[in-house]
């Protein structure tokens, strides 16, 4: 497999596809299905957002990855085989598969056209290492997981409250500066 950026994310799209088409062909654990597509989307979504999308000024795509998080939520939240979950995996497939298609044809010709070689593996390395210091935080210890099923909140619930707030700056913060942002902007 190529080291250079442009490789690396477009296999992270096929590798979606894949899992989509897996979620659509109704084969295998959904719960697993979506635990792996959520995995993998929030961690290519970070490391485009870090490493890719300053160079490239691409405000629209962070609005999209935001748009695909909620619908993932809504995806996990929802019983297999519900009116529910087949909306929400509609929904996100029809999301993602347009934002595929525009990073695809707009997005990364540009990064080829403006980005050498080397830079573009250069590049890669980094999305790699955000990529996987991601999948790794997504990653909770079981304790931590029976914390948040006790009713604590978690990141996306939080996203969604800053948003409804109109924070500022809600898309780049930890779970706990969306903690912060939220108490300082109830007060």
């Amino acid at each position: 497999m190529a080291d250079d950026v442009i490789s690396l994310i477009k296999a992270d799209h096929r590798k979606v596809e894949e899992l989509f088409a897996k979620l659509t062909g109704g084969k295998g654990d959904r719960r697993a299905i979506v635990a792996a597509l959520h995995a993998l989307l929030t961690a290519h979504a970070r490391a485009e957002e870090d490493v890719i999308y300053p160079r490239l000024d691409a405000h629209h795509g962070l609005e999209e990855h935001k748009e695909a998080e909620v619908l993932l939520d809504a995806l996990k939240r929802a019983q297999p085989g519900s009116a529910e979950f087949t909306n929400a995996h509609a929904l996100l497939a029809l999301s993602v598969s347009h934002h595929v298609q525009e990073e695809e044809s707009a997005l990364l010709p540009l990064l080829a056209r403006m980005t050498d070689e080397r830079e573009l593996r250069d590049l890669g390395k980094m999305f790699q290492q955000r990529r996987q210091q991601e999948l790794r935080a997504l990653t909770v210890p079981s304790k931590a997981r029976a914390t948040s099923a006790e009713g604590e909140p978690t990141k996306t619930e939080l996203y969604e409250r800053a948003r409804k707030a109109d924070i500022p700056g809600r898309s780049r913060m930890s779970k706990k500066e969306l903690e912060k942002a939220l108490a300082k902007a109830r007060s």
